[in-house]
């Protein structure tokens, strides 16, 4: 693996932060050093959020994100700031639910994943960001599924509990963009 620097982009309440924060748990608890840098806009809802999210085996240079091996574009503005950033080789997850246009670069795969179709099929419009990690975590490999699973159990406890089943759902239906 060696030393993954992944952009997750987005607008305010797409869930960017989840899935950030999700990733860097998670790589924590596989033992791999991880650091989590969110950024926000000014506005105070619906403004543009990201983050960058670094796991590696070895250490960790910097947790800034300047040239990612993987990016999250859950928005056209994202896809349109982050996507030349992306290195060669990399990879562009694009949600094919806000964004219709194709990655333009040949030099990084694209995988398009329409997240927000798959979380109001499943019934919550609020797990299209777990949609969009489970083609992730499919996509990369970078970390173990039961341990996004495991990372979820401990965020949803008692009365919210329920909501690991759903939020798991989501995954697998995002993790089904990539080889389908």
């Amino acid at each position: 693996m060696a030393y993954n620097e992944i952009l997750i982009s987005g607008f305010g309440g797409q869930g960017v932060m989840a899935i950030g924060k999700t990733l860097a748990e998670a790589g924590m608890f596989e033992g791999l050093n991880v650091s989590w840098l969110p950024s926000y806009g000014p506005e105070m809802r619906g403004g543009t959020a990201n983050c960058g999210v670094v796991i590696a085996d070895t250490e960790i240079i910097s947790p800034i994100v300047l040239e990612p091996s993987e990016l999250i574009a859950m928005n056209l503005p994202s896809l349109d700031k982050f996507g030349p950033m992306v290195k060669k080789g990399g990879t562009i997850f694009v949600n094919t639910s806000i964004v219709t246009r194709k990655v333009e670069r040949d030099d990084v795969k694209a995988i398009y994943v329409p997240s927000m179709e798959i979380a109001t099929e499943i019934g919550n419009s609020r797990v299209a960001n777990m949609a969009m990690l489970g083609a992730f975590i499919e996509a990369t490999k970078l970390l173990k599924y039961d341990t996004i699973v495991a990372m979820l159990k401990q965020l949803f406890t008692g009365p919210k509990a329920h909501l690991v089943a759903l939020n798991e759902q989501a995954l697998q239906h995002g993790a089904a963009c990539v080889n389908g």
